[in-house]
């Protein structure tokens, strides 16, 4: 009997720092929620204030971005060309190690 009550304290025990854990956790996931819909708020506030003029810019803004890929990539394709002519590989396979000899056709792929 005294083993058995033994065991459910140590259960009990072990719960309890359980709960402890998932309160931390619970805490944290409560501030991040409220964090983030208080910047959604300001983000919505900011986006209704904005003119039907100033809303038309700014989509052709976004637009124009996302149709010149080559000014949003350039200087991140330019730094990884460099990595790559300084003999490391770029590629998702290989990333960070030096290249032997030979041209590595992953990291090719991406510059085609």
């Amino acid at each position: 009997m005294l083993e058995r009550f033994s065991y459910l304290e140590k259960r009990f025990q072990d719960l309890q720092e359980d709960f402890g854990t998932l309160k931390k956790d619970l805490v944290q996931l409560v501030e991040e929620n409220h964090q983030l819909a208080h910047e959604n708020h300001h983000l919505r506030q900011r986006l209704d204030n904005l003119t039907p003029e100033e809303k038309k810019q700014e989509i052709k803004t976004n637009d124009d971005q996302k149709g010149d890929g080559q000014s949003s990539v350039g200087e991140g394709y330019d730094n990884l060309a460099r990595i790559y002519e300084e003999g490391f590989h770029i590629c998702h396979v290989y990333f960070g190690t030096p290249r032997e000899e030979e041209d590595c056709i992953f990291c090719l792929k991406f510059f085609g």
